[in-house]
């Protein structure tokens, strides 16, 4: 992974790492002793970073298996294992919808995830490496939408699907697929409208959605959450609702800008058993990039005193 967008991971979680960090110097700073007060202590810590309650529970009881089994002497050496814990936790296999070969990919979210320009840049992304991508503009509640798309298209020298503003979107759906069979697209994708997971009729739309697209797709198709990191705890309530909705194949995480609590993503990795496959980080094209379980869990421990 580039230096660069290593620092910007690093920069994008500091605020995680920065209130992690200053819980476990304190357990550093207390003493070496392996004590009940002390795995109360790192579970304390694990959680309000918004790790969860069932990952951290179980990181730490792997923690304290491993103290015992490995004879580890002190605080140092159980948390020096954290990293690896916390990779662990996030690494969820399952297929990269985005560059596992043909696909049919509906994109989904609440709104203001960054979902439509998460489109955006997954579709110049494709396209820059060789594919050929077709974008369908089913978010047919916002009129920027539709525009916003259209400027990504151009860009990234696509085509983009439309109808005007308020059409069913499940007919743009439709109209998406015929147009990927006609140019012979790799990678469709499916901007969706973002909605409140707590509306059971636009969850229904979606379902309408996937329903046209698994019958007219000419690849297999996935269905893919864009979630904003900076929501924690609501995030991860967000994501049960569609993935009981839609059985989620995977999740995109956005605005890792450093007020985002990126504990979230191990949360939901783990409690959801979804991989996460790309992060976000800024606004341009460059800042979203494939998620390297190694990379986030350096980022997120950072280096302890």
């Amino acid at each position: 992974m580039p230096e660069p967008w290593f620092k910007r991971i690093g920069e994008g979680l500091s605020r995680t790492r920065n209130e992690l960090q200053g819980h476990l110097n304190v357990l550093l700073r207390r003493g070496p002793d392996l004590d009940d007060s002390f795995w109360e202590d790192l579970e304390d810590a694990l959680i309000a970073s918004d790790m969860g309650v069932t990952a951290t529970t179980e990181m730490v009881d792997r923690l304290r298996d491993a103290a015992v089994r490995e004879a580890l002497p002190d605080a140092a050496c159980v948390l020096a294992r954290l990293r690896s814990e916390i990779a662990a936790e996030v690494t969820v296999e399952g297929d990269d919808p985005f560059s596992s070969g043909p696909a049919t990919v509906l994109v989904v979210g609440v709104n203001g995830t960054g979902k439509t320009t998460s489109v955006g840049k997954l579709a110049r992304q494709a396209a820059d490496s060789g594919r050929r991508v077709v974008i369908g503009s089913a978010d047919t509640f916002r009129a920027a939408a539709i525009e916003q798309l259209r400027v990504w298209a151009e860009r990234a020298g696509v085509p983009v699907i439309e109808r005007p503003h308020g059409s069913d979107p499940a007919a743009v759906a439709f109209d998406t697929l015929a147009a990927g069979r006609e140019y012979g697209a790799d990678l469709i994708l499916v901007d969706t409208a973002g909605r409140l997971h707590t509306s059971a009729d636009l969850m229904a739309e979606l379902v309408k959605v996937r329903r046209v697209a698994e019958r007219e797709s000419p690849h297999p198709v996935r269905v893919v959450l864009v979630m904003d990191a900076t929501t924690g705890q609501n995030g991860l309530v967000q994501a049960r609702e569609f993935h009981r909705a839609l059985d989620l194949d995977a999740l995109v995480l956005t605005k890792l800008d450093g007020t985002a609590k990126g504990g979230i993503v191990v949360a939901v990795a783990r409690e959801l058993g979804l991989p996460v496959v790309r992060i976000g980080v800024g606004e341009g094209i460059d800042d979203l990039e494939p998620f390297d379980p190694d990379v986030f869990s350096s980022a997120i421990v950072g280096d302890l005193e």
